[in-house]
């Protein structure tokens, strides 16, 4: 089993939409950023890449790069999970906090988690999504920005088996 943690933040500002978990949630501001600036998906996206060893969101979806500007993090979820199948891995589970003052997010955590199952072919039971306030304190409490922290295990559908010994299980003619 692999871990991995990832972490996002994006600034609150007039003129945009705020997206979580692929979903439009009601606000009068929205959150800045190259592509759609969805802080839930761009944490599990980096747990996710973490776990496997493959990098960042930085790396694989540069905002120097016009072909991101204004995308749906939705998309780019759907590429990392396909980078989790073409190296061998599979996603235990995910568990995301989101911290922000307002607005409320619990009506619209139900469909975040779908969203995320469905893109990424895991079982609602796998994913699981909370939100909470930082009681007027920080960034986030202060309605400056939105940030997100994700955990995910990652297993491997051709695991090596070796013995703790040393020496490999089912190998013929090795001295291990």
């Amino acid at each position: 089993m692999r871990v991995g943690i990832g972490y996002d933040v994006h600034k609150l500002t007039e003129g945009r939409r705020l997206i979580l978990g692929g979903v439009e949630v009601e606000h009068t501001l929205g959150l800045l950023g190259h592509s759609d600036a969805d802080v839930l998906l761009h944490a599990i996206m980096d747990a996710l890449l973490g776990a496997a060893a493959l990098g960042d969101i930085g790396k694989h979806f540069p905002d120097t790069d016009e072909a991101y500007r204004g995308i749906s993090s939705i998309k780019l979820l759907e590429h990392v999970g396909g980078l989790m199948e073409e190296n061998g891995y599979y996603v235990e589970n995910i568990d995301a906090t989101i911290v922000a003052q307002k607005p409320k997010l619990r009506p619209y955590i139900e469909k975040m988690e779908e969203n995320i199952a469905r893109v990424l072919k895991l079982q609602k039971n796998q994913v699981n999504v909370k939100a909470t306030t930082e009681e007027g304190l920080g960034f986030t409490g202060t309605q400056e920005g939105i940030s997100a922290q994700a955990v995910c295990a990652l297993g491997m559908f051709y695991e090596n088996s070796v013995d703790v010994s040393g020496g490999c299980a089912g190998c013929q003619g090795c001295r291990g």
